[in-house]
């Protein structure tokens, strides 16, 4: 399950990428008001995916966040390891963050192996999501309505 901050956090960066397209930087407020997500937890969230490289932000009558890189550059996979860590549901098979277990025998555990192929599939969906996919599917849904 994915915590509250890494939703709010693709919440943010989809947001950003719809303004993008209309040459906008939204603010810290504008994005808590309109995805109702508090201000300072939000403020906390758009420091880290700026730390990590994902968002710039302007200061400024003109500033606001803006994606540092093309929206289809930015993997629902990446937001979620910055806010959340781990993808695997079990350290023992975690690509990026492996730890054994101690009460097992990696070889012949069928909890790992079913935890793999959960991992595999998991990583194809995550990997193969970006920001844009996403923005041109809710457009799409919103269309439709």
């Amino acid at each position: 399950m994915i915590s509250k901050k890494c939703k709010y956090a693709i919440k943010a960066v989809l947001y950003i990428a719809r303004k993008s397209e209309e040459n906008r930087p939204p603010f810290a407020a504008e994005i808590a008001e309109n995805e109702h997500i508090p201000l300072k937890f939000l403020e906390t969230i758009l420091r880290e995916l700026k730390n990590n490289r994902i968002l710039l932000s302007k200061r400024g009558k003109m500033g606001g966040y803006v994606l540092l890189k093309k929206p289809e550059e930015i993997k629902l996979m990446e937001i979620i390891r910055i806010m959340d860590g781990p993808i695997a549901l079990s350290p023992c098979v975690s690509l990026n963050y492996y730890s054994p277990c101690d009460d097992c025998n990696e070889a012949t555990c069928m909890i790992k192996k079913v935890f793999e192929q959960v991992r595999d599939v998991t990583l194809e969906v995550l990997g193969g999501s970006n920001i844009k996919m996403m923005v041109d599917k809710e457009k799409e849904l919103r269309q439709a309505k």
